[in-house]
């Protein structure tokens, strides 16, 4: 039974998942933690008016049962917040994968004279028009 679940573990790779779930959780604190105490409190500065998310529009007032007045309100600065909030980190994970992950160079290869379709660089014939190639 272990064996079977080791053999389980490795061969779908849910090891390697894991790592990577972990590692993304541990990577959205630093995220998140950059755009909530440095980024957006820059960006506040720019937008007018200091407590920008909490705008709203209200529909209508009332007086609660307890003499408290009710609310009721569109939040639409809680929203655009969060508007900010998502394209910011959307870009600061855009940015840190990109510094990290590299690009693979592409295959090598050659093109058809005939038909112009990319084939491989030993090809002697073309898979797409079956000319014959040469180097």
């Amino acid at each position: 039974m272990i064996k079977g679940f080791r053999e389980f573990l490795t061969k779908n790779s849910v090891l390697a998942l894991a790592i990577g779930f972990i590692m993304g959780a541990a990577t959205g604190k630093v995220v998140s933690s950059l755009v909530a105490d440095i980024i957006m409190p820059l960006i506040s500065r720019a937008l007018p008016g200091g407590e920008w998310r909490a705008w709203k529009y209200v529909l209508s007032t009332t007086v609660g049962p307890d003499g408290k007045p009710l609310v009721n309100a569109i939040s639409y600065g809680n929203f655009f917040g969060n508007v900010v909030d998502f394209i910011v980190i959307a870009f600061v994970v855009y940015m840190i994968t990109k510094a990290l992950i590299k690009e693979a160079p592409p295959a090598p290869s050659k093109t058809c004279p005939r038909c112009l379709e990319s084939i491989a660089p030993k090809a002697t014939k073309c898979k797409f028009c079956t000319a014959d190639v040469t180097a």
